[in-house]
């Protein structure tokens, strides 16, 4: 039977790879600050799934597509620029998950409990992770073009509204997956601190997407091995493992 050890390194595997892979596309394009708000967008459904006893990430995902949306609906009905659309939901979503959160567990909502990872939620991350990976490896160099430039994006038939409308579900698939990591806190960090690293240390493009994965990877590993050794959280060992390779990556800065 595999040990619970084991299913908490594969998944801490799966979910930082793919969420510096995201980080790598997200920094690229200026939202860095995004994986963090939706983060504590899916606080509500994290608190739900915990009273109801259901998947968390299940809950994250539903609750995050659905703020996601809202954002989409205002954006159109108000003038008001998206980085304030977010900052209500985010804000709102916060404070409702706070009262809804059953105190016991508002720790693990907030830092995650990679400990309590079970089988099957172990093969459905892996499952994701490697379809989220496919996807976002089609849209890529679509979501670059568009970002340097929207025109040639167009002239190359790039459609941009519907990638992006990918590109945000792909966005809470992947927050959803690591709040059960790192929890709702500190999603954020794990998408963005690894794609900073690479980008210190890359010199093209493929080396700073593979880098992301490989930084994500290692913090993930790192994390949970000093989780095991000394009791102490795992979703805070793991940003502050990312934290580091960041800081040592300036040192190498290209």
């Amino acid at each position: 039977m595999i040990s619970q050890f084991a299913l908490s390194i594969v998944v801490g595997i799966f979910v930082g790879a793919i969420a510096g892979y995201l980080g790598s596309l997200m920094l690229t394009k200026r939202m860095a600050l995004v994986g963090d708000a939706l983060g504590h967008v899916a606080l509500p459904g994290v608190g739900l799934a915990l009273l109801l006893g259901i998947n968390i990430s299940l809950m994250a995902f539903l609750f995050l597509a659905v703020g996601i949306l809202l954002i989409w609906a205002l954006e159109i009905k108000t003038s008001l620029p998206t980085e304030a659309l977010v900052g209500v939901v985010f804000v709102t979503s916060l404070a409702i998950g706070f009262l809804i959160i059953p105190g016991a567990d508002l720790e693990a909502a907030l830092i995650g409990d990679i400990s309590q990872v079970s089988l099957a939620m172990a093969i459905t991350s892996i499952v994701l992770c490697i379809f989220t990976f496919a996807v976002i490896n089609k849209i890529y160099s679509g979501l670059i073009l568009s970002s340097i430039s929207p025109d040639l994006a167009e002239i190359e038939g790039v459609k941009a509204k519907k990638y992006n409308f990918i590109y945000l579900i792909l966005i809470a698939v992947v927050v959803a997956l690591g709040i059960r990591v790192t929890g709702s806190l500190l999603v954020g960090a794990l998408v963005i601190l690894p794609a900073a690293t690479a980008r210190n240390l890359s010199r093209n493009l493929k080396q700073y997407a593979y880098g992301s994965i490989f930084f994500g990877v290692i913090s993930s590993v790192l994390g949970i091995l000093l989780f095991k050794m000394t009791d102490l959280p795992a979703g805070p060992l793991i940003i502050l493992s990312a934290g580091f390779f960041f800081l040592i990556s300036l040192l190498f800065k290209k």
